[in-house]
């Protein structure tokens, strides 16, 4: 049996078939997708004229691509994920550059230290705790009586949860923006 066979066994589905599943699914949000896409650029024109500077390797690169998309494509979860993710690379990273880091350095002693460092403001690191506090309960089970149980807040709120969810994930790439765009990272001349 070769390789196109085998893989018809696995789906009855053929190339043709996923191309009309996939432009359905284009049609169906475009709109929304195409608002994303224009929020994504407005936060941006804060973050420097001649680009950023993403310390923290690829991993925080690609932080950063992927928040960007899945926030376009509606994938609200990862973006508040991949945020939270860029942020303690890229602050972890830059720090690292002046002076050495334990191994595994905590995202609070991290931003203890870049509050230390003039990195970032009381206020970014308030927020930066809040994004931290919007993604442990999507990475860490919470009981559905946990105030931070995605279920809750809809229940103790009465708003839906796709609507928290795009909320998060709004907080949180404005967030990775404004990091992104504090004068230690910006790239302006």
């Amino acid at each position: 049996m070769d390789e196109n066979e085998q893989l018809e066994m696995l789906s009855s589905v053929k190339d043709l078939g996923f191309v009309q599943f996939l432009l359905a699914d284009l049609h169906d949000d475009l709109p929304e997708r195409i608002a994303r896409f224009r929020q994504l650029a407005d936060m941006s024109l804060s973050m420097g004229a001649n680009g950023t500077l993403l310390s923290g390797g690829q991993a925080t690169y690609q932080a950063w691509q992927e928040a960007r998309s899945s926030f376009v494509l509606g994938n609200y979860i990862a973006t508040v994920m991949l945020c939270q993710g860029l942020a303690e690379h890229l602050l972890a990273s830059f720090l690292e550059m002046a002076a050495p880091l334990p191994p595994k350095v905590s995202f609070h002693e991290t931003l203890k230290r870049s509050l230390a460092a003039g990195v970032i403001t009381d206020l970014d690191a308030e927020d930066l705790k809040r994004l931290m506090e919007l993604r442990n309960p999507l990475s860490h089970f919470r009981s559905f009586d946990d105030p931070a149980n995605l279920t809750r807040r809809m229940l103790n709120t009465g708003v839906m949860v796709d609507d928290h969810i795009r909320a998060d994930a709004s907080f949180a790439l404005s967030m990775a923006v404004r990091l992104l765009s504090l004068p230690s990272f910006r790239v302006d001349r």
